[in-house]
């Protein structure tokens, strides 16, 4: 299956999880001197807390030629500063009975610390000091440069799926840099070096362009002190200009298809369709959303329904779509056909659910039981302080706020039969539709998997 996107559902109902507790102005949210946006959400329910920084730079700020770089910077930023050694953070971390990681995307980079309260504040020096202070060798680079190569060969070379969606966007994207993957093309990684990821930390690595999320239980007005003694002294720095190149405008369906050594064939569609920029407005965006839901949202929605248990056309099939993000949002449709049967039959399958709705509508009964069974499988998945770190996070991630919520939940509330509907007759037709198609090639010519680099640094 591809890449499951960040849903306006998932976003909200998760603000909704993270903003229920005692207090009503909690979440918690001040701005230091040097531009770093400090937010802070109490929960007293277990003695740990989760340190959060967030970076407004992923692969999509990448220039042309090195793409990757924002991820193996975030690799890089485990190699030590000139009094923390390499490979130490970790140590630390894991001395104080707390653990720690990070992650890479197309709008951000973020780093984390799970820990008990009282080893805040050395949670906050250490990163505060990896903020200004890293030391790029070429030595440690070239090492950490081959680990990331390998975990590319590991995690989408060898898996064909994976690069179905990689083609997917490559396709469906001609000018925003959405059609990159972010863990990078290999020649460009190929020809990545250290000057490139210095370049990058230089960049965009300042206070002015992070926030800091931290859950748990604190007091937000210790959290806020001791971000400001740890973060506060770090000096603001100039940004570059980001500009956000504009996808043009699909004139007609777009096709690839990828040969890999798998099992079975595999087909992945995605429609260009509309994102959500402001959330009192954009309606539409809701539709979409709540259209995903409708059709894979459960285990009753359509697609596992009807495609896979009553017509056993399919062994999987899903919907989703990324409308909460900074660039240009898709809807998708995936799936794979049982065997016996053909991607052509499995196409035309899922094309029709959609027609199908266009044609028939929701019923609004069907869609108050998509809403409730979105609410508790979201609320339940959030309620622990890491989800509420990451919804938070999200949202900002996203240009939005967890102040947002209200709106966000409204606008989800709102959402008709009939708004669904009509988003289905709107944006499906052809001119907009890009399809990956897998073509399996014999199992014996995959290429001998080894172990899987570990995802901590």
């Amino acid at each position: 299956m591809f890449r499951k996107p960040i849903s306006l559902l998932t976003g909200a109902l998760a603000a909704l999880a993270l903003l229920a507790g005692p207090a009503a102005a909690n979440p918690y949210e001040t701005t230091l001197d040097n531009g770093l946006k400090v937010i802070v959400k109490e929960d007293r329910r277990a003695p740990s807390v989760v340190h959060m920084l967030w970076y407004r730079a992923g692969s999509m700020d990448e220039p042309d030629g090195v793409s990757g770089v924002a991820h193996v910077l975030e690799h890089m930023m485990f190699k030590g500063t000139p009094t923390v050694g390499p490979g130490e953070f970790n140590k630390r971390v894991a001395a104080v009975g707390g653990r720690d990681n990070a992650f890479t995307s197309r709008d951000y980079t973020a780093y984390f610390q799970q820990i008990p309260p009282n080893q805040l504040a050395a949670m906050m020096a250490l990163e505060a000091d990896r903020m200004v202070n890293l030391v790029i060798t070429d030595e440690e680079f070239a090492r950490e440069l081959e680990v990331v190569k390998e975990e590319r060969r590991l995690r989408t070379d060898d898996r064909p799926r994976a690069l179905v969606f990689e083609q997917l966007m490559a396709t469906a994207l001609q000018a925003h840099a959405y059609r990159r993957p972010v863990i990078g093309w290999m020649p460009d990684l190929d020809a990545m070096s250290a000057d490139d990821a210095r370049a990058w930390y230089q960049r965009w690595y300042a206070p002015n362009n992070a926030w800091l999320v931290v859950v748990g239980d604190v007091d937000h007005r210790e959290v806020f002190e001791q971000a400001r003694r740890q973060y506060g002294a770090i000096p603001a720095r100039e940004l570059p200009a980001r500009p956000i190149t504009r996808e043009p405008e699909p004139r007609g369906p777009r096709q690839t298809t990828v040969r890999a050594p798998a099992e079975l064939p595999y087909v992945a569609l995605a429609w260009h369709a509309p994102a959500l920029r402001d959330p009192a407005a954009d309606r539409e965006a809701y539709a979409l959303d709540m259209l995903a839901a409708v059709l894979s949202g459960y285990d009753g929605a359509r697609l596992p329904r009807r495609l896979v248990r009553d017509q056993r056309l399919a062994i999987s099939a899903s919907a989703g779509y990324d409308g909460a993000n900074r660039g240009p949002a898709l809807f998708y449709l995936d799936g794979a056909p049982a065997p016996g049967h053909t991607l052509a039959e499995l196409e035309s399958a899922l094309r029709a659910e959609i027609a199908r709705i266009a044609e028939e509508g929701v019923s609004e009964e069907e869609l108050r039981r998509v809403k409730a069974q979105a609410v508790a499988a979201e609320v339940y998945k959030r309620d622990s302080l890491m989800g509420q770190a990451m919804a938070i996070g999200y949202l900002e991630a996203a240009g939005l706020s967890w102040r947002d919520e209200a709106t966000l939940l409204e606008g989800l509330r709102g959402v008709s039969a009939e708004d669904v509907r009509a988003v289905a007759r709107k944006f499906f037709d052809d001119r907009t539709l890009s399809t990956a198609r897998l073509e399996p090639l014999p199992l014996e010519e995959a290429r001998p998997r080894a172990k899987l680099p570990a995802t901590r640094h």
